[in-house]
């Protein structure tokens, strides 16, 4: 890999970079004092690489709360995953060695960037592999950060979570930006406010997301409808 490709990584993982340092660093800070040890909140951004979900298993911890009930709690945070995720299967045939990690590193925001990218990009896999790399390396190094300031006990934490909703406006104009389609982006908001609105705090992720993608299939289905009409009359 020549320094020319890593540096169009870097490059493109700059809103990423500018949204994970903070948050991670918050993640570093709020282990520290809830008495997460600095090398355990160090693991878990190695290893369990999730965001919002490392922030509920420290949370979860902090409160009492057993390994099932940590695990379930985070699988249905996570489950949004199973949704966009399928949408990457054939981005990631032929990846070979580079598809677990890809598979392992697919977080919102990795996801945003794989999905902005040109379809003429030369080597797809190996520049899908540098920008998760470099994704998580910024979360790990934002989370050495924090548990160095939490441990040292020189930062005030107050606001730093908002961070990842300036993080995720960021990606949000980009994609609007490159698919110029309003409807994804109405649907978004609006499964979103009924959600908030309708469904109770613990349902309230999966069900906007859940309803989004219908909206979204019943569209597609709506849009392929005249082709397989048409397909239908040549071949009777």
């Amino acid at each position: 890999m020549s320094s020319q490709e890593w540096r169009e990584a870097v490059r493109q993982t700059l809103p990423v970079m500018f949204g994970y340092l903070p948050l991670g660093a918050a993640f570093g800070i709020v282990a520290i004092e809830v008495g997460v040890a600095w090398y355990e909140a160090v693991v878990m951004s190695l290893l369990i690489y999730a965001g919002a979900g490392q922030f509920l298993a420290i949370a979860l911890f902090a409160a009492g709360a057993g390994i099932m009930e940590v695990a379930v709690a985070t699988i249905m945070l996570n489950s949004r995953h199973v949704f966009y995720g399928l949408s990457l299967l054939k981005r990631f045939q032929g990846a070979g060695w580079r598809k677990p990690y890809l598979i392992f590193a697919l977080t919102d925001e990795t996801y945003s960037l794989l999905t902005s990218q040109s379809q003429q990009v030369k080597k797809p896999h190996a520049l899908a592999f540098r920008i998760s790399l470099l994704s998580q390396a910024w979360w790990v190094l934002g989370t050495l950060i924090g548990v160095a300031l939490g441990t040292a006990k020189l930062f005030n934490s107050q606001g730093i979570e908002f961070a990842l909703t300036a993080l995720f406006i960021v990606l949000t104009l980009e994609q609007a930006k490159r698919l110029r389609q309003a409807l994804p982006f109405i649907i978004a908001l609006g499964t979103g406010l009924a959600a908030l609105f309708v469904l109770p705090e613990q349902h309230l992720l999966l069900g906007a997301i859940g309803s989004a993608s219908l909206l979204l299939l019943a569209h597609y289905r709506y849009l392929a409808r005249p082709v397989n009409d048409q397909r239908d009359r040549h071949a009777n």
